[in-house]
């Protein structure tokens, strides 16, 4: 099975450069990426994302806390454009289950990515609201998850093998630290990964032998010392 490559990023020109790339099978913002992108205008912005990324799948953020404004927002959100999924986290800031939001959307076909998983209990609960029909995501931090010395990889599997009683529900590996990751996400038979655009140029890069890389990591230490004009 394909692990499908999601580009996670913002900003307008990056994803414009990203949507010509055959490697790349679609995107994922944020609220943080939004302003670090320097977006003012959120809806405006999204629709400019939007020109550009037509057809492959890209999931815009609500940023709501409470259900009401959550459902609200998912509304317009999926909107913008037939290839958009809500983004809706699993949880409030106030660690209130968002499953009465995530059922209702579900359950009138809005496409979900349901994101800031971090457990298989939450997973469990995302199931139990869910139809088999419409297309859900559900993104597990698997790098946050290993910042803080939690292994992910049992809670994917786990998932992973829950989700095949819901054909239209993708697991996704959310934020990727290395290019490794990928490899990794592919073992498990993991949907799909998402990354930023500098480890995917790094996994275009993949098959280098083991002799390129020690030759490589040597000319680069040799030509360091040249411009520093060390001396012994």
């Amino acid at each position: 099975m394909k692990t499908k490559i999601f580009c996670d990023i913002a900003d307008l020109k990056t994803i414009r450069t990203f949507n010509k790339k055959s490697v790349v099978d679609g995107f994922t913002t944020n609220p943080s990426l939004m302003r670090k992108a320097g977006a003012k205008n959120y809806k405006d912005y999204s629709l400019n994302i939007l020109k550009s990324c037509k057809i492959k799948p890209i999931s815009f953020e609500v940023f709501a806390d409470n259900p009401k404004e959550i459902l609200k927002q998912a509304y317009k959100i999926n909107g913008w454009g037939k290839n958009v999924y809500v983004k809706i986290p699993v949880i409030n800031s106030k660690g209130v289950f968002m499953g009465k939001v995530i059922r209702k959307l579900n359950s009138e076909g809005i496409k979900l990515n349901i994101t800031a998983v971090y457990s298989f209990d939450q997973v469990k609960k995302i199931f139990k609201c869910l139809n088999k029909k419409t297309k859900t995501i559900i993104s597990i931090f698997a790098g946050r998850m290993a910042d803080k010395g939690k292994d992910p990889i049992p809670i994917f599997k786990k998932s992973i093998s829950a989700s095949k009683r819901f054909k239209n529900t993708s697991i996704l590996w959310a934020s990727t630290r290395e290019p490794y990751n990928y490899l990794q996400a592919k073992q498990i038979n993991c949907h799909i990964i998402t990354m930023p655009p500098k480890i995917i140029n790094q996994i275009e890069k993949f098959g280098k032998s083991y002799r390129s890389l020690t030759i490589d990591t040597v000319q680069s230490f040799l030509q360091d010392s040249k411009k520093s004009n060390f001396k012994i």
